[in-house]
Order: C-alpha cells, then sequence, then structure tokens
C-alpha cells in the first residue's frame, strides 16, 4: 500500500538528519527562544526574566506607547490584513503616507514600501541587472545582498571586507573587458555591517560607483534611525544625500521598532521597480495597521533627538568598560558591539554563563560569521541605563574571569 513503508527508509531524510547531527556536534545547532514579553530591555523568555542586549530596538520603539496606540487605532480602521499586493486592491493610503513621510526623511523623491529588507534587497538587484551585469560586492554583506546578487544571474565580484582599493581594480577591470559595450554594474554594501558593527566605506564607494557609472545600492538596515544628527543614516553620517547613482534601503523593524522595508531614491527608479520587481509585484503588501505604526515611530525618530545622543552615552560606556577589562573590540561606533571568542564552543559558553546570571547576549558562529570569529553580539538600546550597562560589565567580567 502507498505510504505503508516507513519514512526511517527515505533517503532525503536521513541526509538531513546526518546534516543535523553533525550541526550540533559542532555546536552549530541553533535553538528559538520563546519570548513571553514585548520587546524591550527588560525580557521574559523561556520562563526567564532577563536583562536583555539582543534586540536591534536601538531606540526603544518597539513597544513605545505612540507607537502601539498608533498600530492599535490603525487595526480598527483598516483591519488585521491588506488582502492583496499594492498593484492590486494592497495599497492603502496609510502606505502612500508613509512612503512620501520616507522619501522626505530621507531626502529622496519618492520611496517604496516593502514586507522584509530581504525583499527589498532581491527586488533591487534582480530588478536592475540580469546575466549581462556583474555585481560587485563586500564579502561581510548580508546574506540578502549575497543571495539578491546570486540570484539576478549576473556576474558576481566579491572584495574583502572594506577594501575599496579592491573593488577600484575589480570595476576598471570590468570596464576595460567590456570595451565599448555599455554593462550595468552594481556595487552592493551595508552601510552597517550587522555582525561587526563597522561603516562601509561610502564616500569612496560612491566617487567609485560615478567614476565607472555604477550603481550603489546600499543596505542601511542598522544605520537608518541611529546614524547622523537627524537619525538619517550612514548617508547622513558621511555628510551625503542619497542621489543617483545611490540607492538607500532602509529597514523598519530595528531602530524604528516596526516591521517591514523600504528603497527610496529617484522618482523614476521607484517607479521602475513597481513596474519590474517581481518580490513587490508578487506579495502581499504590509498590513496598514504596520504603516500608521511606524509613521507614529519616524515622527519619534525626528522629533526626539535624545534618544540617539543617550545611545551614544550608552556605547561610549560600554566601550570604555569592556577596553578597561581587557577585551579586544572591533572598530564599531553603532550600537552593535562584538565581542570575539573564537571557537562556536567558547561562544555559547560566554553566552550560557551569562544568562545564568540574568542577562541575554545571543552567541553567533558559522555560518553567519567566518570560522574562528564566533562571537557575543551585544546590542545597546537608548532603554538602556548605565546601571544596565554596568551590569553587563560586571558580568562580563566573572565570565573572563
Amino acid at each position: 500500500m502507498t505510504g505503508s513503508k516507513s519514512t526511517e527508509d527515505f533517503p532525503g531524510l536521513a541526509r538531513l538528519r546526518a546534516e543535523l547531527a553533525a550541526m550540533a556536534d559542532q555546536q552549530l545547532l541553533r535553538v528559538r527562544r520563546l519570548v513571553e514579553s514585548p520587546q524591550g530591555v527588560d525580557i521574559r523568555v523561556d520562563g526567564e526574566s532577563l536583562l536583555s542586549f539582543s534586540s536591534n530596538d536601538y531606540l526603544g520603539l518597539a513597544a513605545e506607547a505612540r507607537v502601539v496606540t498608533a498600530f492599535s487605532e490603525g487595526l480598527k480602521r483598516y483591519g488585521a490584513g491588506s488582502g492583496a499586493s499594492h498593484l492590486v486592491t494592497g495599497h492603502f493610503v496609510a502606505h502612500h503616507a508613509l512612503e512620501e513621510e520616507l522619501a522626505a526623511f530621507a531626502g529622496t523623491e519618492r520611496a517604496l514600501l516593502f514586507s522584509t529588507g530581504y525583499m527589498a534587497n532581491l527586488s533591487v538587484v534582480g530588478a536592475l541587472l540580469d546575466r549581462h551585469g556583474t555585481v560587485f560586492e563586500d564579502r561581510l554583506n548580508h546574506a540578502s545582498l549575497i543571495d539578491a546578487a546570486r540570484l539576478s544571474g549576473a556576474r558576481v565580484k566579491r572584495f574583502h571586507h572594506g577594501e575599496v582599493e579592491r573593488l577600484a581594480t575589480q570595476l576598471a577591470e570590468t570596464e576595460r573587458e567590456a570595451g565599448s559595450a555599455a554593462a550595468d554594474k552594481l556595487i552592493l554594501t551595508d552601510g552597517v555591517f550587522s555582525m561587526d558593527g563597522d561603516l562601509a566605506r561610502l564616500p569612496e564607494l560612491l566617487n567609485l560607483a560615478r567614476q565607472y557609472r555604477s550603481w550603489l545600492l546600499v543596505d542601511d538596515a542598522h544605520g537608518i534611525g541611529v546614524l547622523g544628527k537627524a537619525g538619517r543614516g550612514s548617508f547622513e553620517h558621511h555628510g551625503l544625500v542619497p542621489r543617483a547613482p545611490a540607492i538607500l534601503l532602509g529597514t523598519l523593524g530595528k531602530a524604528f521598532g516596526t516591521f517591514g522595508a523600504f528603497v527610496a531614491g529617484e522618482a523614476d527608479l521607484i517607479e521602475y521597480l513597481v513596474q519590474r520587481a517581481r518580490p513587490y509585484i508578487y506579495t502581499t503588501a504590509l498590513p496598514p495597521a504596520v504603516a500608521e505604526a511606524t509613521r507614529a515611530s519616524l515622527r519619534i525618530v525626528q522629533d526626539e533627538g535624545w534618544r540617539r545622543d543617550v545611545l551614544r552615552e550608552r556605547i561610549a560606556q560600554f566601550r570604555a568598560g569592556a577596553a578597561q577589562l581587557g577585551f579586544m573590540l572591533l572598530d564599531s561606533p553603532t550600537p552593535i558591539q562584538p565581542v570575539i571568542f573564537g571557537t562556536a564552543e567558547a561562544a555559547l559558553a560566554a553566552s550560557e554563563a551569562l544568562r545564568k546570571r540574568g542577562i541575554l547576549v545571543p552567541a553567533i558562529r558559522p555560518p553567519t560569521v567566518p570560522v574562528g570569529t564566533s562571537r557575543l553580539r551585544i546590542s545597546l538600546s537608548a532603554a538602556h541605563t548605565e546601571a544596565h550597562v554596568e551590569q553587563l560589565l560586571t558580568a562580563l567580567a566573572a565570565v573572563r574571569a
């Protein structure tokens, strides 16, 4: 009878079991935590109340009362879901208002909403390039940029992290190979690198993009809302404006505390994405209530610069304290503060030791980071107090001992 034979004999499952067992042996198996409270610095996870340094809620807006109220009012007005893609009947007035406000915030002609940053990166790269084009990208780019390049079918050239000089050589070589033929080119980079917390060399990248007539897509997921006096992110930090050939991608689930992403740039670019970006065209639109919540958080990001001031103070406090304890820190001026332990086992042990002391910090292991660089990824927030950071430093000192 069909289906009577045990699945134990199915070779596909046997292969998966073997791979899972190997991951477990190498301390690379991941486990989902059950969160039982709103996102914040004080969080309840798996039945424990912990002080969290694990979230990307950099400005403390995920559970902010005004954002939650706007979400609730949006639910009452529009319901729970959008019901369709943006190009059918899913584009609500809340979406449109948020796009206009994000464009004004970024200093661009238009902005376009996406359900996730991953989809936004797939959309931009897939729409702008095909197998005839070339992508140039930093080796430490986020997985969504790496996947977007692969899926586009374009030729991919990667350069070692931050080595803009190597990128210049690759661009020159590509131009010589193409001769007089016009070939589409696209440089991909994080604005703030998500695991190291350091910054892309944007001024030099933008100069190269202009020189070699290449697009430059900057995924500023961890910079938008955080960097710059007004919180406009990596471009503002470097005194730049995201104008062609530059394209800004920002996410809304980190400093903004809600969900989704946006791409900002010239009006023609955005219209082209509306017409040609498959992940945008064929995906149900974000719930309009989320757009309303984000409009509220955007106002806070713009009006309450003190949050960024407090965040910078917490970053400086942590870095000074960690250096005094003898920890080697990476060159990160951002809320992402990695402490490198090397092996996956060491990073996991450190994370568990902190948890026993009431502090939640995730251990980051391969393939998220290169082999030999497993780490604690400490994320700071404007909601952390001086006392919170001192508690973390005391616990780290105990773990180090």
